[in-house]
């Protein structure tokens, strides 16, 4: 698929939200299958990334938009097809996983944080075995991240003593911690009650701003028509529309695009 997305000019407060997208391919997806039994939950997907590309994934229920993501770090393995990470081909082989999982940071639906340790040692933990950083650089690292993400006064606390929104800002910190090139989010505000979903986002505009190559699962169309270079519509495993943001939400070309953002806008 070709890029040829206009940036969005701004964020939603009006903060240019500039883009980097180069023409370089950083993830290659083609011809991806991949079943639950006899599920097929993706199938034949073909996608290109390019670095500095920001994509929203949107579909709905089932349609599989997580499960597309979780191949590309393999925490789903798939039964046919391929997928390039930043010219390294993701199969069975453990050092092209661990290789690829080094330059891949993922945020979950539920923050999967260490409710026995503390914030900091959260965003600790994976520089200092993963990359074996010394831990003074990574506690300087780890404090950088939590500035980043507005919340260094939370470090010696616990996940437990925290708000939604304020443990989900910790685990995008603790995966930008890996200081990756790639960063995928999958559906990181729907856990989240409605006034903590604007503080997640926020964030995660900044991070847009940097020029981090990112793809997110999300319902968030606010965030998509912000951030987006392209919005992809996903429904029964496959890959129904891809487009810029502004041909995407007020020009879709499928019957099947422009019925899901008909439900979809309503609420």
């Amino acid at each position: 698929m070709e890029n040829n997305s206009a940036a969005p000019e701004t964020d939603a407060i009006g903060t240019p939200v500039a883009s980097a997208v180069s023409n370089e391919n950083i993830i290659e997806v083609s011809d991806l299958n991949k079943w639950f039994g006899d599920f097929h939950a993706l199938n034949s997907v073909n996608l290109t990334v390019q670095k500095g590309e920001r994509i929203v994934v949107c579909g709905p229920s089932g349609s599989g938009k997580s499960t597309l993501i979780r191949c590309l770090n393999h925490l789903e393995p798939h039964q046919r097809g391929q997928i390039t990470i930043d010219g390294v081909s993701l199969n069975a082989d453990v050092k092209n996983i661990e290789a690829i999982r080094r330059e891949v940071g993922m945020v979950f639906q539920q923050f999967n944080l260490f409710p026995h340790l503390s914030v900091l040692e959260n965003c600790l933990l994976a520089p200092i075995w993963v990359r074996k950083t010394p831990r003074r650089e990574a506690i300087e690292m780890a404090m950088k991240y939590l500035e980043r993400v507005q919340i260094p006064e939370q470090a010696d606390k616990y996940p437990g003593q925290l708000s939604g929104g304020q443990q989900q800002r910790v685990a995008i910190a603790r995966a930008l911690c890996m200081e990756p090139k790639i960063m995928l989010f999958d559906e990181p505000t729907s856990a989240l009650d409605p006034e903590m979903i604007k503080e997640v986002l926020d964030v995660m505009v900044e991070l847009a701003g940097s020029g981090m190559t990112m793809i997110c699962v999300t319902h968030e169309m606010g965030f998509a028509k912000t951030v987006a270079d392209r919005v992809i519509f996903m429904d029964g495993g496959q890959i129904v529309e891809a487009a810029p943001p502004n041909q995407f939400f007020t020009n879709p070309e499928q019957p099947r695009t422009r019925e899901f953002l008909e439900q979809i806008l309503q609420h």
